[in-house]
């Protein structure tokens, strides 16, 4: 008898495994895929290079507790990410900083006059709604064209018009010359990179690991618990309400007889070719190799879900499904695809650390509370 069948081996799942076993508690994990880690797997290629199977994962976060609990599992390697996009012929800086401007007009401005050249472009909205919204409002319409129009459409398949605001408020824009992609207290990569930070953290003797396996067919043979599931919360449903709308990703991997092939990890395409990003791993993974290897990310509409599409539409129907997983007794929904959010790994490591908590509380008053009726029946 297992304590908790846990659906899905990727962060949200792994995480309130490894707890949960910590604790005693019996544990049977269980995903489709041949692997563990979620999307976050990586692997060496046949050319010996260490590679993201799904496209880049890059681990930032500003939250101490994330990552000093990841920190059990894994060694870090410091690593500040870095991304131009290919603009008018021309590799610049993203997020758009003073450097962006500067290269991309031939211009000398400092840090108060970019300040007043985007003040001087910016169309001011009333209210900020959709992610289009957002950027024409800091920076005008034709940076907006340039870098984000035509991404996000091949990103989303949407227009930004029609997307949430959160798409495009996740991209600042900056005055100085910061060329970071994120600005987190915490940003580094695992050492040896996911995959042996999962190996570590489901390595508990309580913890028990089914691959290849839909739950469904054993969720009748194999007793336990309680569940927490991490998988679409509308496949749960048998899509009772509909299909919540996903974007999907196809990723196209080539090695390549060479140390390095750009200048940075990755390169946006926001208005050439039908892929979106270049990411070359050597520079996430600090690997030494006389090859690289690369990878082109071509979004599409159907494949396994990856990212939940932001639209109050979309929000509607989440709320119907988020009824009835509220009701559904002893199941736990944890995780981007099961809370549909647009979650970053950390605020998914945040949010199984969150549940597990609340778990491991309830448990306590439960234990407390047939304490004091077993002592009383003693009595």
């Amino acid at each position: 008898m297992f304590d908790y069948l846990i659906v899905g081996a990727g962060f949200a799942g792994s995480v309130l495994a490894e707890r949960l076993a910590s604790d005693g508690k019996k544990i049977l994990i269980i995903d489709t895929r041949s692997h563990i880690a979620g999307n976050a797997y990586d692997h060496y290629n046949e050319a010996g290079i260490l590679v993201h199977k799904y496209g880049p994962h890059i681990f930032h976060t500003n939250s101490r507790d994330v990552f000093e609990y990841l920190s059990n599992f894994t060694e870090w390697r410091s690593y500040e990410h870095r991304v131009l996009a290919s603009v008018d012929g021309q590799l610049v800086p993203i997020p758009i900083n003073l450097d962006t401007v500067n290269k991309l007009y031939g211009l000398k401005l400092t840090s108060f006059q970019v300040e007043e050249f985007f003040a001087s472009v910016a169309e001011p909205k009333d209210y900020i709604r959709t992610s289009e919204d957002v950027v024409v409002s800091k920076v005008g319409r034709e940076l907006y064209e340039k870098f984000f129009r035509n991404y996000t459409r091949k990103q989303w398949g949407i227009d930004p018009a029609e997307l949430d605001k959160s798409v495009t408020a996740r991209v600042p824009t900056r005055t100085n010359r910061d060329d970071r992609y994120f600005t987190d207290s915490y940003q580094a990569m695992p050492l040896h990179g996911y995959t042996r930070m999962f190996e570590s953290m489901l390595s508990h003797p309580n913890i028990k690991i089914m691959l290849n396996t839909d739950y469904r067919e054993i969720i009748n043979v194999i007793p336990y618990g309680e569940m927490i599931y991490t998988g679409p919360v509308d496949q749960f449903f048998d899509y009772r309400y509909g299909k919540l709308p996903y974007r999907s990703l196809e990723f196209k991997h080539e090695t390549i007889n060479t140390p390095l092939y750009q200048p940075v990890a990755v390169v946006n395409y926001p208005n050439d070719h039908l892929y979106t990003r270049v990411t070359e791993f050597k520079y996430l993974t600090g690997q030494e190799h006389n090859k690289t290897s690369i990878v082109y990310e071509y979004p599409r509409a159907e494949g396994d879900p990856y990212y939940p599409v932001p639209r109050p539409e979309n929000a509607e129907i989440y709320k119907q499904y988020k009824a009835l997983a509220d009701a559904t007794k002893d199941v736990h929904f944890v995780g981007r695809l099961a809370t549909y959010k647009y979650y970053n790994m950390d605020q998914v490591v945040a949010q199984a650390l969150t549940i597990y908590n609340k778990l491991a509380t309830r448990s306590k008053s439960n234990y407390e509370e047939n304490g004091h009726a077993l002592a009383v029946t003693a009595t």
